[in-house]
């Protein structure tokens, strides 16, 4: 599991994860961006519980950037679930691989599974940032990630920063409400919140035949989940 934790040392199964002050790492990138600036493009998921629409920091970490927006883009994260709320500090999107509910094709299977270098910065976590998720090897971030539900400076240049929250902070609100339980160091929803979909936009570069298209994929994406409705409730 790809995790984000507030404690320094935490073990999980045969899995450890310590957090240390480090000066020189030579495998990894170091960006100073105190104020970023989004990009045009926007993702937005739409969950059970309300939607959720972002914006990235290409700037700030652009391999992350391209890595997460391709796997949006894929529909890498549709069927996919927020496996873990922890009231005042995070809601984390479990990995590709192992939180979605439908099978994945070859290329989304793909794109999962490439690791990312950390790509650190001096931006900080404060509520509605993004922040990816990584085991103790700070290159190992792959699809899992975080939208900080509350400040956290104990993460800071340690989890590499990527985005922030647009629009759906309301969403966050109704998810932090939801009863969890305790498994280990997670905070975890007693009930799925499943990203039922997802689309992307970008408002500085459609033309009408850019929003027609987008217009098609949301269609599309309703369908399938009408579709699946229909036979859950009238088999």
């Amino acid at each position: 599991m790809v995790v984000i934790c507030k404690n320094r040392v935490v073990s999980i199964s045969v899995i450890y994860i310590t957090f240390v002050c480090i000066l020189v790492w030579p495998l990894f990138t170091v960006a100073s961006s105190q104020e970023p600036q989004l990009g045009s493009a926007r993702v937005v998921f739409q969950t059970n519980y309300g939607d959720i629409e972002f914006g990235f920091f290409p700037s700030v970490a652009p391999k992350t950037v391209e890595h997460i927006y391709k796997l949006v883009r894929l529909g890498g994260y549709n069927t996919n679930h927020f496996f873990r709320v922890d009231h005042g500090f995070v809601a984390q999107v479990a990995d590709v691989a192992n939180g979605r509910l439908a099978p994945m094709n070859e290329e989304q299977r793909v794109e999962a599974e490439k690791t990312v270098i950390g790509e650190f910065s001096d931006v900080k976590h404060v509520r509605g940032i993004l922040s990816m998720g990584r085991y103790s090897d700070p290159n190992s971030a792959q699809s899992s990630f975080s939208i900080l539900l509350g400040d956290a400076q104990h993460l800071d240049v340690q989890y590499a920063i990527f985005g922030k929250l647009t629009k759906g902070d309301d969403t966050l609100k109704k998810l932090e409400q939801l009863p969890t339980r305790r498994e280990g160091i997670f905070v975890m929803p007693t009930e799925r919140i499943t990203i039922l979909s997802s689309y992307y936009y970008d408002p500085e570069m459609e033309t009408c035949e850019q929003e027609s298209s987008m217009l098609r994929r949301r269609l599309e994406v309703s369908a399938i989940e009408i579709e699946r409705q229909r036979m859950r409730c009238f088999p």
